[in-house]
């Protein structure tokens, strides 16, 4: 697989994997088996891939564990990146709401690290920003973390542009992770620029809009009471049929082309900027295997221009969170 450059230096497969669904979040039947999981990361290594993302507060904690288990073999061939800043009680449980103190940061970063079974942290982000700490204490901290070696690079996820500016102003970052996907383009007019101006890389995630864009989902489609997108407004009655206007744009370009509509959704990703790598998640070798494909599709710009031509008349409706998760980003 070729290979792209987030920030300055950090060197990746054009492709990468999302794990967080491996433990949860699409159901109760998204428990990967195991032994099913460490299969897939680890034949996702054999397709190319090098940049695996996790975050302590996936599972919680089950997630990191397992990429640790399934990488350790091939820990000095591939990239690791984690989050940090949920908050949660001194028994591990949940607390609600985030945290970013110090501290806090001092002891994740060391719970991750023996977890993934490593001595180092590829790409460390803070997962949500914490308003009630400023970025750049935050920022000094994980400065402190890849002065000591435990820490490499340095990012944020969900952050705005003024965010992103004032953090990058104390420790110079690597990468900002933010949903971005043909279904939704919202960073475009206010991230995106941001990051060209200053040389950091973008990570989508939700590159097929949360399964979306795969083509797998139609008006008909219901979803379990422990799927969260059963909570997402666009997910959800008329919102959902009204964006599958997208999906029938999608489904005939990728009849053109000869290639699966997630394929296309994720070459369209690619297309977009060189700094780009998105990270779709899977549970599936199959669906893992067709991700890894969408880096051989090859768009013309006029089938690009179409895409994104289709995708400006249509109004996206519905919100892409449940409220109370919305509120946690663009901060």
């Amino acid at each position: 697989m070729k290979q792209r450059t987030l920030g300055r230096s950090l060197t990746v497969s054009e492709i990468g994997l999302g794990c967080m669904s491996l433990t949860g979040a699409y159901g109760a039947t998204a428990n990967v088996p195991r032994e099913d999981a460490i299969a897939l990361i680890r034949r996702a290594v054999d397709l190319g891939v090098t940049l695996f993302d996790t975050a302590e507060v996936y599972g919680p904690f089950t997630n990191e564990d397992l990429v640790g288990e399934a990488l350790e073999p091939v820990r000095d061939e591939v990239k690791i990146a984690t989050k940090f800043g949920f908050a949660f009680e001194e028994n591990g449980v949940p607390a609600g709401g985030v945290c970013s103190r110090p501290d806090s940061i001092r002891r994740a970063v060391e719970h991750s690290l023996r977890r993934l079974r490593t001595d180092h942290i590829d790409l460390y982000y803070q997962h949500r920003v914490d308003t009630a700490v400023p970025i750049e204490e935050v920022a000094g901290t994980v400065k402190d973390l890849i002065d000591a070696g435990k820490v490499l690079h340095f990012g944020l996820s969900e952050a705005s542009a003024a965010t992103i500016r004032r953090a990058h102003a104390v420790q110079p970052m690597t990468a900002v992770q933010s949903e971005y996907s043909m279904w939704w383009r919202e960073r475009e007019t206010d991230v995106i620029p941001v990051l060209e101006e200053l040389g950091i890389g973008m990570v989508p995630f939700s590159p097929l809009g949360k399964g979306f864009l795969t083509g797998t989902i139609d008006a008909s489609t219901t979803f379990g009471d422990t799927d969260f997108r059963g909570r997402t407004p666009r997910f959800q009655g008329e919102a959902l049929r009204a964006n599958l206007a997208l999906v029938e744009t999608l489904n005939r370009v990728a009849a053109e082309v000869g290639c699966t509509p997630a394929q296309l959704a994720l070459q369209w990703v690619l297309n977009q900027r060189p700094w780009m790598v998105p990270i779709p998640g899977t549970k599936r070798i199959a669906r893992l295997e067709e991700n890894i494909g969408a880096a051989a599709v090859e768009l013309s710009v006029a089938q690009l221009d179409e895409i994104r031509d289709a995708a400006d008349q249509i109004e996206i409706t519905g919100a892409r969170y449940p409220e109370e998760l919305d509120r946690m980003t663009n901060l």
